[in-house]
């Protein structure tokens, strides 16, 4: 759309923390046993991503981690805990935190995570990944949903996506009979939407709408409200959608019971706020002037970044709509001019 592409001819840079965006080529494991010297290639060999007690392990390093540069405002505490969406957006609300409370957090207030349920993904090669999904001590009745990944076995493990989903709202998910779940290939197309693509389909739907996603608050809903604040008088509204498929930021999909999947995916947006002359835009808050670059005037363009759970139906409800879970999103970066 021409409009949209023209907001901006140098756009705002991803305030993610620089992560490797590519994995090992191969990983060699030895374990010897009585016959002799058994070879296990990573790459090819279809193993669980982790143990139970290592993904409590995990889930418990990020806690702890998190809290620390909670209570601090310090993104360097948890810089290694967290990546992709979850991480870009956790680095800007921690620098602006700090911009605004240098000596830390003033209302900070520990995150508890309980009544715990892992889903970890058995499958051949990087990244391996599991899911969390925590009943917690923030975010009112909605349960903490997290997806960890690593790239090589010598990696931490890092939380990639957060979502919160209401009660009972996941699916449930298609499982050996070793309790281990099974991950959906991002160019599967097995399914009623190609897994790899539903950020391009998200975004492609919040520009142009149509019928491939359900109706809901992140859906249907935010379109009429970005048309309702698109105009207002002496000021215009203007947005760009884009995906986010690169990297830590790839698409995850983990198999349904009913044969769908439950995809995680994140993407990128831009809104542009152009006040009519001899006008200013309205005066943004005390945590997006944290993130500001530039004088604030007649302009204010704000770059986020948003982390989606959807569900995929199976083949043969090939065309059906996706049904959006949950969407999570934090103002990443702003530019005044």
């Amino acid at each position: 759309m021409t409009r949209e592409r023209s907001l901006t001819t140098s756009r705002p840079r991803l305030l993610g923390r620089d992560r490797k965006t590519t994995v090992a080529a191969t990983l060699t494991v030895v374990a010897l046993t009585a016959s002799g010297c058994v070879v296990v290639h990573g790459e090819r060999e279809v193993l669980p991503a982790a143990t139970r007690a290592e993904a409590a392990e995990a889930l418990q390093e990020f806690t702890t981690a998190y809290n620390k540069a909670d209570a601090a405002y310090d993104g360097s505490l948890d810089a290694g805990h967290t990546t992709g969406a979850l991480g870009a957006i956790d680095a800007a609300r921690l620098k602006a935190g700090r911009v605004n409370n240098p000596g830390g957090n003033p209302r900070h207030t520990p995150l508890k995570l309980t009544d715990v349920k892992y889903t970890i993904v058995k499958k051949a090669g990087w990244p391996r990944w599991f899911v969390a999904d925590a009943k917690a001590n923030k975010g009112g009745d909605a349960r903490w949903v997290l997806v960890f990944t690593r790239d090589a076995l010598s990696d931490p493990w890092e939380a990639a996506y957060l979502t919160l989903v209401a009660p009972g709202a996941l699916p449930a998910f298609a499982k050996d009979k070793d309790g281990w779940a099974q991950a959906v290939p991002a160019d599967s197309r097995q399914l009623s939407r190609v897994p790899g693509e539903l950020g391009k389909d998200y975004t492609t739907y919040l520009r142009s709408g149509g019928t491939s996603f359900a109706d809901g608050p992140y859906t249907s809903a935010l379109r009429t409200a970005r048309a309702k604040n698109s105009i207002r008088p002496g000021l215009v509204t203007q947005y760009i959608d884009e995906p986010l498929t690169d990297g830590d930021f790839a698409p995850l999909a983990l198999r349904t019971a009913d044969g769908g999947a439950l995809v995680f995916f994140a993407t990128h947006h831009y809104v542009k706020q152009t006040a009519a002359a001899g006008t200013s835009v309205p005066a943004p808050n005390q945590n997006v002037r944290a993130l500001t670059t530039g004088e604030v005037s007649r302009t204010l363009t704000m770059e986020f970044v948003a982390n989606e759970a959807a569900v995929v139906r199976g083949g043969s409800a090939r065309g059906s709509a996706v049904s959006l879970l949950s969407r999570l999103e934090g103002l990443t970066a702003a530019k005044g001019e």
